[in-house]
C-alpha cells in the first residue's frame, strides 16, 4: 500500500478540489477536502480515515509530516494515528468513483453545460467556451471564445509590426512611431504624387518641378517665387531686370564710398579757425576709417570664434551621441546575428522533423496494408477521378502499397494504368506486378520465380477476371532489385474498359478490388 500511495501522490496533477459550485446536488460532507473545502479531486485518505485531494495532501506534506486539524477540530487527535504522513496515506478510490458518478453543472455564466463529475473534469473543465481567462498581456478577463479575437484587436499591450519599417512595437506606440518612421508614405502637397517615404521626402521638395523657390536673385530685391520647373524660365525672361537691380545695388556701395572719402577731404578745424592741407586730411580720414574698420573686424572675429566655441560644443555632443548609437548598433547587430543563428538551428531542426515525420507516416501507411503472406487485397476508392486524371495524363499510373511474400521474403507491389499502357491505351486497365528492393533480399533465391495471380474481384462474388503468368528468369524485371524496383511486368490487356461501364458488378460506389496471389510453394 506504501507503495501504491507513492505512485498516487508523485503524479504531476496541479488542481485543487472541485469547486462546490459544480455539483447539482448538495454536497455531502464526506466528499469534501478537509483542507480546501472544495470538492474531492483524485481523493486520498490518510491513515486517521479524514479525506483530501491529492493536490492539498502533497502541500500539507510537502515539508514533511503534519498533525491533522480536522483531528483537532473533532477532538479526537491522537498520535500517531492523526499525523499526516504521505507514506501512510492510499488512493480513495471508492470515494472516488462515487464523486465521479455525481451530477454536474458548468459554473460559469450561460453554459448550458450538464453531465457527471467524470464528464466535467475529462471533457468540459478547462474548455468551456463560457470560461472568464485572463490575457497573460494585459491582464484584462475574456471569455475564451474571444480571446483570440481580442489578442488580435483588443489587447492593449499587444505588439505589432510596423507596417512600413517592419520593425516590432507596442500598439500603444506605433501611432507615435508613425510620426517619426522613414518609411512612412507621404504625399507632396506640390505635384501630388503619394507613397513618397519620409527618409526621401525632402530630396523630393529640393527637385520637384512643382515645389516653389524664391528667385536666386531675392538677396538683390526680385520678389518673385517660382516652381522649380519654371525657374530657368524666370532667369531668363527676367535677366535685364536683374541686371537693373545689380546695378543699382552696385551704385549705391560706389555712393557710399564716394561719400565716406569726400567728407574726410576739407575739414575745418573748429578750435583754430585753420584748414588743414590735402594731404593731411586725406591721412587723418584713412586713419580714422582704418581704426573703425579694425573695430568692426575685431567685434566680428569675436562674434565668430564665440560661434566657432558652440559648434564646437555641439560636434563634441554630437560626437558623444554617435559613438552611443555605434555601440548599441554593435549590440543590436549581435542580438541579430545571434536570432538568425537560432531561427536557422530551428529551422534545420524543423526540417529535420519533418523529414522524420514524413518517413514515419510513410511507414505507418505501408504497415496498415501490409501483408507477410503472399496475397494482397488493393482497394481503389475514387475511380472515376482517378481515371479522368489518368485520361488527362496528370496521373497515368499508380503505386500500390507493398506487401510480402513472408516476413523475411519478396517485397513487392502493383503498378495499375486506368487508362490502359502500351497496347491497351485508351481500351484497357493495364495491371503489372513489380518486385521491389527489400531488407533480406541477400538471403532470397533469385531471379524471382514464382507464379503471380492478378485478379479484378466481382463484388457479386461470381465472376473475377483472372490473369496469371509465370516470370521469365531471364528479364531483369526479376533480377535482384539494384534501384528501389525493378521494370514492372505484367498484362497491358488485363481488363477492357467497358466491362467498368454502367452497372458493374467490378465498380460499386466508385470503387473496385485488385487482388494479387503469389504462390509460394518451393520458399
Amino acid at each position: 500500500m506504501g507503495r501504491m500511495s507513492r505512485i498516487l501522490l508523485d503524479t504531476p496533477n496541479t488542481l485543487p478540489g472541485i469547486p462546490r459550485s459544480v455539483l447539482s446536488v448538495p454536497m455531502e460532507n464526506k466528499y469534501k477536502c478537509q483542507q480546501c473545502l472544495q470538492v474531492l479531486r483524485k481523493p486520498v485518505q490518510a491513515q486517521c480515515g479524514h479525506r483530501f485531494c491529492v493536490h492539498c495532501f502533497k502541500q500539507l506534506t510537502s515539508s514533511g509530516p503534519k498533525p491533522c486539524e480536522a483531528c483537532r477540530q473533532e477532538e479526537i487527535f491522537e498520535e500517531p494515528v492523526s499525523i499526516l504522513n504521505s507514506n501512510e496515506a492510499f488512493p480513495d478510490n471508492a470515494a472516488g468513483r462515487e464523486i465521479a458518478s455525481l451530477p454536474a453543472k458548468c459554473l460559469n455564466q450561460g453554459c448550458p453545460w450538464t453531465g457527471s463529475v467524470k464528464e466535467y473534469e475529462s471533457q468540459h473543465e478547462g474548455r468551456c467556451e463560457f470560461e472568464q481567462i485572463q490575457c497573460e498581456a494585459c491582464k484584462v478577463w475574456v471569455l475564451r471564445t474571444e480571446k483570440c479575437r481580442h489578442d488580435d484587436r483588443e489587447c492593449e499591450a499587444r505588439t505589432l509590426n510596423c507596417k512600413y519599417c517592419k520593425v516590432t512595437f507596442n500598439f500603444k506606440e506605433i501611432k507615435a512611431h508613425d510620426e517619426i518612421c522613414q518609411k512612412f508614405p507621404l504625399q507632396c502637397k506640390d505635384c501630388g504624387k503619394k507613397k513618397i517615404p519620409r527618409e526621401k521626402f525632402s530630396d523630393h521638395t529640393k527637385n520637384c518641378n512643382k515645389s516653389k523657390s524664391a528667385c536666386p536673385f531675392s538677396g538683390v530685391g526680385c520678389k518673385s517665387v517660382t516652381e522649380n520647373g519654371k525657374l530657368g524660365d524666370h532667369e531668363h525672361s527676367s535677366t535685364i531686370e536683374h541686371l537693373r537691380l545689380l546695378l543699382s545695388m552696385v551704385m549705391s556701395l560706389v555712393h557710399a564710398r564716394a561719400d565716406t572719402v569726400s567728407t574726410g577731404e576739407w575739414q575745418e578745424d573748429s578750435g583754430l579757425g585753420l584748414y588743414r592741407a590735402p594731404e593731411e586730411a586725406v591721412v587723418s580720414s584713412t586713419g580714422a576709417s582704418a581704426s573703425l574698420q579694425s573695430v568692426t573686424l575685431d567685434k566680428k572675429v569675436t562674434a565668430l570664434e564665440n560661434i566657432v566655441c558652440v559648434l564646437n560644443r555641439e560636434v563634441e555632443r554630437s560626437s558623444v551621441t554617435m559613438e552611443a548609437f555605434t555601440h548599441q548598433h554593435r549590440l543590436d547587430q549581435e542580438k541579430i546575428e545571434n536570432l538568425s543563428n537560432k531561427v536557422r538551428q530551428l529551422e534545420r531542426t524543423v526540417n529535420m522533423r519533418d523529414l522524420q515525420l514524413s518517413e514515419t507516416d510513410q511507414l505507418l501507411r505501408e504497415l496498415q496494408f501490409c501483408t507477410y503472406d503472399g496475397v494482397f487485397v488493393w482497394k481503389i476508392t475514387d475511380f472515376a477521378r482517378r481515371r479522368q486524371d489518368a485520361v488527362a495524363g496528370r496521373t497515368p499510373a499508380m503505386f500500390s502499397p507493398a506487401f510480402y511474400s513472408s516476413k523475411y521474403g519478396y517485397k513487392m507491389c502493383l503498378r495499375l494504368y486506368l487508362n490502359g499502357d502500351g497496347t491497351g491505351r485508351g481500351t484497357h486497365l493495364s495491371l503489372f506486378f513489380v518486385v521491389m528492393r527489400g531488407r533480406f533480399d541477400a538471403l532470397l533465391k533469385w531471379p524471382f520465380s514464382q507464379k503471380v495471380t492478378l485478379m479484378l474481384l466481382d463484388q457479386n462474388n461470381r465472376e473475377h477476371i483472372i490473369d496469371a503468368f509465370r516470370p521469365d528468369v531471364t528479364s531483369t524485371s526479376f533480377q535482384r532489385p539494384i534501384s528501389e524496383m525493378n521494370i514492372a511486368s505484367g498484362c497491358p490487356l488485363f481488363c477492357p474498359l467497358a466491362k467498368l461501364a454502367g452497372k458493374s458488378q467490378y465498380l460499386r460506389d466508385d470503387t473496385i478490388f485488385i487482388k494479387a496471389i503469389v504462390d509460394l510453394t518451393g520458399l
